[in-house]
């Protein structure tokens, strides 16, 4: 035992990012009894337990600083009472902080500390207090070396060649960085060097941490490091983005930068991953500032590059709801929301534009009419205008299409009779102001149907047709129709079933007539034009958590289907037990069912011959 000794008690921030140690190894630290507080002990084991890498980074330290007994006249020993696990459960309150200044002051020790809350409620407690503040110098780092001037992102994989995204939105190449097989160790020490560095500047943030992930902002870096049980191996994607652009840098019409500047207050911008949607979003919002706007962001994780004047906002307690609470209260006149893409993002994106507030979202879609469609179902349909004047299509790095959307009370197009007027969303290429999609409510679905560039069915033809096959079916497995003209139909069944259709003094046939908003004449059905093989299965859509289902009827059970979206083959599929087609979300089939349809009216079911 040595005597005489000053105390020191560590609390679990200098001993994860390695300041404690880093003092003894410098030899500002020295002939000192280091007292490890049990509570720090316990905290990190939880976390290691729940396999969050802290716990794994801290518990290493701790063995280091255990190894340090005996040598620069140090000892290093635990005290401290065991916290309950209310303690642990409720560490983010500050019940292990509790504990950790407790064991300072009844140990008459100097507590150490990289925590500035810490350092300022022990304080507060008469007790002798030193703040390490972190301090991690960039090139430091070990992942930057992997960065040069054109890499967007780096991807390392525990038992792979570490790979690069090198080249600009829209156009780069995935490439190997070098041939080497990357170890968990390495990846693990990349991850404690980034842990580190969180402490270190008001820059680094750790914007999610959950059991087997980790998002952190680094800067202009966004790290994401995965780990099991939530993946399959030790991984790290880092992504920087190597462009800052202003609206100058895109070819923007006159006409569009007049919107952007006057009447844009919803704008969407949309397109695939990679495409520069977060890049031209950062530069309207930098355009709006410049102009003397008051702009503000929601991000999760906060990546946007733009100017220190324009306050970047991430989740409040979780949510982004919370978060708009707060913009309302700041009163800002543009508002960047990036990666609108959760049901409750939609709900708040509508709000706050009713609201008044200038909006600006970017959202994931294969085209612009997706990006639109993607609200369908999340807000009314009748205020989506009111929402969204403006869908912008980024492709390649590059403003590639513009909708412009308005609301009119008219007849669709392809529709004659007066009487079917109904609320029209009109959209229409910016640039030419040709209308070129209309979305309205018909029957109980909104459907969303090509003008300017129609399939060979339109307007009554091609929407009713499934329509009402749907409708008639329940009293005629075998009904047919047949489309006379715009707004009238005949509808050919078995005569046994007329009776039941037309109703009690036409009762009935009134009704679906004014469901459905066609004329419909009902006739005998040539018994021998019966075969329903020739013709396509009617089928209700829905999905679930892993699968699109389309359901035709417990009678064509275990028989087999052609699927067809806009008479174009797709797949041949069994018909399941409960008269199902079941389809994997993640199948190429699903996917292909999702980009090429625009609405259930453009996918058509064929049973089979055999």
């Amino acid at each position: 035992m040595i005597e005489n000794l000053s105390k020191i008690v560590a609390d679990t921030s200098v001993i994860i990012n390695g300041q404690l140690i880093a003092q003894i190894e410098a030899g500002s630290v020295k002939n000192s009894e280091i007292i490890i507080p049990q509570a720090v002990f316990d905290e990190l084991q939880s976390q290691a337990s729940n396999k969050k890498e802290q716990g794994f980074i801290g518990l290493e330290k701790i063995k280091k600083l255990k190894g340090f007994s005996g040598s620069y006249g140090l000892e290093v020993v635990t005290k401290g009472p065991h916290p309950s696990i209310d303690d642990i459960k409720f560490a983010g309150s500050g019940r292990i902080d509790a504990l950790i200044t407790d064991v300072a002051k009844q140990n008459d020790a100097i507590l150490y500390t990289s925590d500035n809350v810490q350092h300022l409620v022990a304080q507060a407690n008469d007790v002798e207090t030193v703040f390490l503040r972190t301090v991690i110098k960039n090139e430091t780092l070990e992942f930057l070396k992997f960065f040069d001037d054109t890499t967007m992102s780096v991807h390392l994989k525990e038992n792979q060649r570490p790979l690069a995204k090198r080249g600009k939105p829209g156009a780069f190449s995935l490439t190997a960085i070098n041939d080497e097989i990357l170890s968990r160790d390495y990846l693990k020490m990349i991850s404690a060097q980034i842990s580190d560095a969180v402490n270190a500047s008001d820059s680094n943030t750790v914007e999610l941490s959950k059991t087997g992930a980790t998002v952190i902002q680094h800067g202009d870096y966004r790290i994401a490091i995965t780990y099991p049980p939530f993946s399959d191996s030790f991984e790290i994607t880092i992504v920087h983005p190597i462009v800052k652009l202003t609206l100058d840098d895109y070819s923007v019409s006159e006409k569009l930068m007049e919107r952007f500047s006057d009447r844009a207050e919803g704008i969407l911008i949309s397109g695939a991953p990679g495409s520069g949607k977060s890049t031209l979003a950062s530069g309207l919002a930098n355009f709006y500032h410049a102009g003397g706007k008051i702009v503000k962001t929601f991000e999760s994780p906060r990546d946007l590059q733009v100017n220190s004047g324009i306050t970047q906002y991430g989740k409040l307690d979780g949510s982004f709801d919370n978060t708009a609470d707060i913009l309302l209260l700041v009163r800002p006149d543009y508002t960047i929301f990036d990666e609108v893409r959760r049901k409750e993002d939609f709900r708040t994106f509508a709000d706050l534009r009713l609201t008044g507030v200038g909006m600006v979202g970017v959202v994931h879609a294969n085209s612009p009419l997706d990006a639109i469609q993607r609200f369908i179902g999340k807000i009314e349909l009748g205020i989506i205008p009111n929402v969204l004047d403006t869908v912008v299509f980024v492709k390649d790095g590059q403003i590639d299409t513009v909708y412009g959307l308005e609301l009119k009370v008219k007849v669709p197009t392809g529709m004659t009779e007066s009487d079917l007027a109904r609320p029209v969303i009109e959209i229409k290429n910016f640039q030419d102001d040709v209308l070129e999609h209309e979305i309205y409510t018909f029957g109980e679905e909104n459907v969303i149907v090509p003008v300017s560039k129609r399939a060979k069915k339109v307007g009554i033809e091609k929407l009713a047709e499934d329509k009402i096959k749907e409708t008639f079916r329940k009293y005629d497995p075998n009904a047919q129709v047949e489309i006379l003209t715009d707004n009238r139909v005949k509808v050919m069944v078995e005569e046994r079933y007329i009776a039941s259709i037309i109703g009690r003094g036409g009762s009935n046939i009134n009704e679906i007539e004014k469901y459905l908003q066609v004329h419909i004449d009902v006739v005998e059905r040539d018994p021998e034009s019966s075969s329903i093989s020739s013709d396509d299965l009617p089928f209700t859509f829905s999905e679930s958590k892993t699968a699109l289902l389309l359901t035709v009827g417990k009678e064509f059970t275990s028989m087999h289907a052609d699927i067809r979206v806009n008479d174009k083959f797709v797949a041949s599929v069994r018909i399941g037990k409960k008269g199902q087609i079941k389809i994997p979300i993640r199948s190429d089939t699903a996917r292909h069912l999702m980009e090429e349809s625009s609405s259930q009216n453009d996918i058509q079911l064929f049973l089979k011959d055999f």
